[in-house]
């Protein structure tokens, strides 16, 4: 997921110690109750305990869920769509869904899913296996206007017809031979599939719905904890209620009754919605300066991280030995120094997975001979190197230390080029530019969410990474489990570092506005990800001094 995200300068915890691989849900210590003491009460309480504004950021809203790419949006959905699996609130290990069961083959390639009998719409429509199998294949018929349908390409044939290679829907390895079974057969064994199918784009959607270009015009049949009431966000409201959706099938430990998104123009009208008790939750920009009560301030590290990366799509930039000419002679431990959590590799050190190198090194010899070697000594006959920035002074100060190395040290000119945000994002699918920046949050708890986006097939491949020995170690992996396969995706990571197309900045830090003295069921957590479903209130806010007993 792509996220504009507001950082803090703080002491980072160890907060990826029990980030899980390839296992069982394990048991999260429950967190209900408040430490002795509480908080000072400097905001109104709640007029209504069963109705929660929340704050995002962004300047527009889609709901069609094959269609997005954003963290804003990733949350939006946890209210209105449910698949096979969701979320657990804490760990972000998947938790059964609509799935009530589900079995695997003997050669782990089969999976076979039964839905819950009372698996609902929120117009009472019986949730059927049939409309996995819709919503799925129209994904991949969309192509690049599905960002996330590559994700599909582990199911036998997915990829094929996504391609356009074929075009029959029965060599896709989906079936629903009836309303609660749906079988998925996949090109190999694959661990991490119930982790993959949290994601939003593995719902469901109703057949209404598929034939409909414009979501944003209610009623929409969705099967999620929630459902749209109001839309005004091409109104000057910029808002979206939802309320609770009653044929939901766990309907009696949904809390929350209502709940209203705003987004707000600026960090300023942020702050003055949580200072005037009206907002509960800030998911996006706000101005801490001007919060009146910053005791919700939550802090967490997150399984994301901000980099650069250099396209292969253009000549001469398709020669790797030039991309690592311009990566090794930047001067990192310059540019890296502001930052709490500096990466020197794409994926955040989990535990278990294997140590690499990273990258860390500016050799401007080694860079030099690079040059010479591809034919462009001291860059003779390279054209000007465009760099894409946003209108940020952080992201001026890198492009600056940059340009003026590579022109320094290599002879190679650079043309710097800004977009403001609502054109950025949209921006690096086209083919116009040679570098640009990019913040990725993990769809799911496992490296593959992040290495899967530089297969030369993927709807997110923006640098356009096409790489034979890449492939072939992803492919590789695929065949393999626990260990052996992340030493494998360790391996492709380091293909990506050392042949320069990614240049990692670093991990980046999860900042949300929120009491969690006065909402249960919000936690931190490494995907920054926080289901509307747990969320709730609870029944008093102690004073400071007071302890619970």
């Amino acid at each position: 997921m792509k996220k504009k995200l507001v950082y803090f300068t703080l002491v980072c915890l160890p907060f990826f110690a029990a980030f899980p691989q390839d296992g069982e849900l394990r048991d999260t210590p429950s967190t209900d109750g408040v430490p002795p003491g509480g908080i000072a009460e400097t905001r109104p309480a709640a007029a209504n305990l069963e109705e929660l504004t929340v704050l995002l950021s962004g300047m527009e809203l889609e709901l069609d869920f094959r269609k997005s790419y954003l963290a804003s949006e990733a949350q939006v959905y946890t209210a209105l769509y449910e698949g096979l699996f969701s979320y657990h609130p804490s760990s972000m290990e998947p938790i059964p869904a609509a799935a009530s069961s589900w079995d695997l083959s003997e050669d782990k390639k089969q999976w076979t899913f039964t839905l819950r009998e009372d698996a609902r719409y929120n117009n009472g429509d019986p949730v059927k296996a049939a409309d996995f199998r819709a919503a799925w294949i129209s994904s991949l018929e969309m192509g690049d206007a599905s960002p996330y349908s590559s994700l599909l390409d582990i199911i036998e044939g997915a990829r094929d017809y996504r391609l356009g290679i074929h075009n029959d829907r029965a060599k896709i390895g989906i079936e629903a031979p009836d309303d609660r079974t749906l079988k998925v057969k996949l090109v190999s064994p694959a661990s991490f599939f119930r982790r993959i199918l949290c994601h939003h784009s593995f719902s469901p959607i109703h057949p209404s719905m598929l034939a409909k270009k414009d979501w944003s015009k209610i009623p929409l049949v969705s099967n999620g904890p929630f459902a749209i009431a109001e839309n005004n966000f091409n109104a000057e409201k910029h808002s979206v209620v939802f309320e609770r959706n009653e044929n939901y099938w766990d309907v009696e430990n949904v809390p929350l009754k209502k709940i209203t998104i705003k987004y707000p123009e600026d960090g300023d009208e942020a702050a003055a919605l949580w200072n005037s008790g009206e907002a509960r939750w800030i998911a996006g920009e706000v101005n801490v300066e001007a919060l009146t009560d910053r005791s919700g301030i939550e802090v967490n590290p997150m399984f994301a991280t901000h980099y650069y990366f250099i396209r292969s799509a253009r000549k001469p930039w398709n020669d790797w030995r030039l991309r690592r000419a311009l990566a090794i002679s930047i001067p990192w431990e310059e540019l890296r120094k502001e930052y709490i959590l500096p990466a020197k590799t794409l994926i955040f050190p989990l535990p278990g997975y294997p140590k690499i190198g990273g990258m860390d090194e500016t050799n401007i010899t080694e860079a030099q001979k690079l040059l010479k070697d591809s034919g462009h000594a001291k860059g003779k006959g390279l054209p000007d190197l465009i760099v894409r920035l946003t209108p940020s002074q952080e992201a001026a100060r890198i492009g600056a230390l940059m340009a003026k190395s590579w022109k320094e040290n290599l002879g190679i000119k650079v043309k710097i080029e800004v977009l403001p945000y609502e054109k950025y994002f949209g921006s690096l699918r086209g083919n116009d530019y040679d570098i640009a920046s990019s913040t990725w949050i993990g769809d799911f708890a496992d490296p593959y969410t992040f290495l899967q986006m530089w297969r030369k097939d993927s709807n997110l491949n923006d640098a356009r990474h096409n790489d034979s020995d890449y492939e072939k170690l992803i492919d590789d992996s695929m065949r393999q489990e626990g260990r052996e396969r992340w030493q494998t995706l360790a391996k492709a990571e380091e293909l990506l570092l050392d042949r320069g197309t990614v240049l990692p900045i670093y991990y980046s830090l999860a900042v949300n506005i929120i009491d969690t003295s006065e909402i249960d069921g919000w936690f931190g957590n490494a995907l920054d990800i926080h289901p509307f479903k747990y969320l709730s209130f609870k029944t008093f806010r102690p004073l400071p001094g007071v302890a619970l007993r």
